[in-house]
């Protein structure tokens, strides 16, 4: 959709889309419902642990639901546990956990692994989520990108949303860097949008605007691009990496 031929290719002939790998922003769906209105989307969510599909969200809820992972796949049972692995209530964020005879059998050559990645009797996925009120399983976001600073849990793609919402922004991550007070604070690494003179103080009010005072990011770093990897995810260790020492 950022390519400045868009709008002169005849696109009426796509009829199904598909989206995964990573949680896709609800501003970017809202905009693809605009511009390709006869397009029919389905959200997958899964690991390639799952083979990889664990649930679906189809085009009937993309409106009404849209960013929800959707309802465990067939013969998949999804559920969301707590430190302690206990299963906790719906609207609680936890860890994601399935089972299902198209899981995996374990990491290869690695026990210890594949012990501690199906403890109690389910597959514990890293990734952090919960339940809604109508039954809809919804990403927060993996378990290892949670910041916690001064002992609150920040989750970077809330603030990542909340960042893309302004026109100056193309693209963004929210990564924790270390803090001499707060132990960890969140950094955005913003790609600026084509043309626009953007600024960090600009999108710390928007942030300010919209967060919880602990959320608001410590820093805007600007860049050219983020690095992802083949499959299109970020590259958070990366950029976590790079961008410590301004902190």
């Amino acid at each position: 959709m950022r390519s400045p031929v868009f709008d002169d290719v005849d696109l009426s002939s796509l009829r199904k889309g598909y989206y995964g790998a990573s949680a896709m922003p609800t501003e970017v769906l809202h905009e693809i419902r605009e511009r390709l209105p006869d397009l029919q989307l389905w959200n997958f969510y899964g690991q390639t642990e799952m083979a990889p599909l664990a649930s679906a969200l189809g085009p009937e809820e993309q409106r009404d639901h849209a960013g929800a992972a959707g309802r465990p796949a067939i013969n998949v049972e999804t559920t969301i546990l707590d430190e302690t692995d206990t299963p906790v209530p719906h609207g609680t964020v936890g860890e994601i956990a399935h089972r299902g005879p198209h899981l995996m059998l374990g990491y290869l050559d690695d026990p210890v692994r594949t012990a501690e990645a199906f403890r109690g009797g389910w597959f514990h996925s890293g990734d952090l989520g919960y339940y809604d009120e109508f039954g809809l399983l919804h990403v927060v976001d993996r378990k290892k990108d949670m910041i916690i600073s001064g002992g609150e849990n920040i989750y970077p793609a809330e603030v990542e949303a909340v960042l893309r919402t302004h026109p100056g922004v193309a693209d963004v991550a929210v990564v924790g860097v270390p803090h001499p007070k707060w132990v960890e604070t969140p950094m955005a690494v913003v790609v600026p949008a084509p043309g626009d003179e953007v600024t960090a103080d600009a999108l710390l009010a928007h942030c300010r605007e919209h967060l919880a005072g602990y959320k608001k990011p410590s820093a805007v770093v600007f860049v050219d691009e983020l690095p992802r990897n083949a499959g299109g995810k970020v590259l958070k260790r990366r950029l976590r990496e790079e961008h410590a020492q301004p902190a």
